[in-house]
């Protein structure tokens, strides 16, 4: 895939990275969305982890590169500012106020913490790509977090490889590890501070707040010699395998905070338990993420784009990790 950052040693004078801003602003944009740069290089990233993860465990072996424990080290500072900033006592059980302090504490913060997190020839490129972690956390005004805070940190990992910052032989651990630890840091945000699902469906929508894991979770699980679907539901599988497989993990969270029959308080994944192979419901759930994220008005709407993430007219060029051919689609 294209590189930015090559681009700019070798013609820097030429390109200037910018603050992203909003494109999709009335329904009719999301098709300019759908046929945009930046559509095709995150759908690219998808399907790429999807394949890096496919059948390996999250304790897999896989090379740490000084990036990705960086951006490890980074996630945990980030974790550790949650506990500097505990829940005020408050009325409400739901958007504890607090949640805003934390939120203006990475926003004043995040351009220092990525410098020290990043080698020094990306800090350039800093300023562009911080806005993404910072909406990876939720939103401030509503105290809430959904999908789109979750697609947001897929925006920013996307932009690392596109500045190649992570290279392809990082793919792996930038599932295993990084995004997992984010998934870990959501969680802790979400109790800590009682946010609200954003745009939930409630008992229809998959997760009240993730996605992802599930996608790359089913990838892990195919070709498993013992954990079929149906067994996902079984609570001593899942607490089991939990910290090896994304998607258990995610069903142990779920068991953790909801009370009743599963079938009841999370029915899209007791049908999802039905499907006769991990295989088949890893394609199913890319498909539905498709359908109901990232062609959903209500959630694209707050996408940024900026010279990394591009809303011009794709070249029709698929997302490759640094390192690999590009081809045509």
């Amino acid at each position: 895939m294209q590189s930015v950052v090559d681009n700019i040693s070798s013609d820097e004078e030429n390109h200037k990275f910018e603050v992203p801003r909003r494109a999709v602003l009335s329904p009719p944009d999301v098709k300019k969305w759908e046929q945009s740069n930046a559509y095709q290089d995150i759908l690219g990233f998808l399907t790429a982890m999807n394949t890096a993860v496919k059948g390996k465990k999250l304790s897999a072996e896989c090379p740490v590169s000084p990036v990705t424990a960086a951006l490890l080290k980074m996630l945990d500072t980030i974790s550790q500012w949650i506990d500097e900033i505990p829940p005020i006592d408050q009325p409400q059980r739901y958007g504890n106020k607090s949640f805003r302090e934390f939120y203006s504490k990475l926003k004043e913060n995040g351009e220092d913490l990525l410098r020290e997190t990043l080698p020094e020839e990306f800090h350039v490129a800093v300023p562009e790509v911080v806005v993404y972690l910072i909406e990876s956390v939720g939103n401030s005004t509503r105290i809430d977090y959904g999908t789109g805070h979750e697609l947001s940190f897929i925006l920013f990992l996307t932009c690392l490889f596109k500045i190649e910052a992570l290279k392809q032989e990082d793919s792996v651990a930038v599932v295993t590890q990084i995004f997992h630890r984010y998934i870990a840091l959501s969680h802790k945000l979400q109790m800590t501070y009682k946010m609200e699902p954003a745009g939930s469906q409630g008992v229809w929508s998959l997760d009240d707040y993730q996605f992802i894991p599930f996608i790359w979770g089913s990838s892990q699980l195919q070709m498993h010699p013992k954990i079929s679907p149906e067994m996902f539901c079984n609570e001593k599988i899942v607490n089991d395998n939990a910290d090896e497989f994304m998607f258990l993990a995610c069903i142990k969270f779920i068991l953790s905070v909801k009370t009743g029959p599963f079938a009841e308080h999370s029915n899209q994944l007791w049908n999802i338990s039905g499907v006769q192979s991990w295989t088949k419901i890893n394609q199913g759930l890319i498909k539905m993420y498709k359908a109901e994220v990232l062609h959903k008005f209500p959630v694209v709407q707050h996408i940024l784009f900026g010279t990394i993430l591009s809303i011009s007219p794709t070249t029709q060029i698929t997302f490759h990790p640094p390192g690999t051919e590009m081809s045509s689609t």
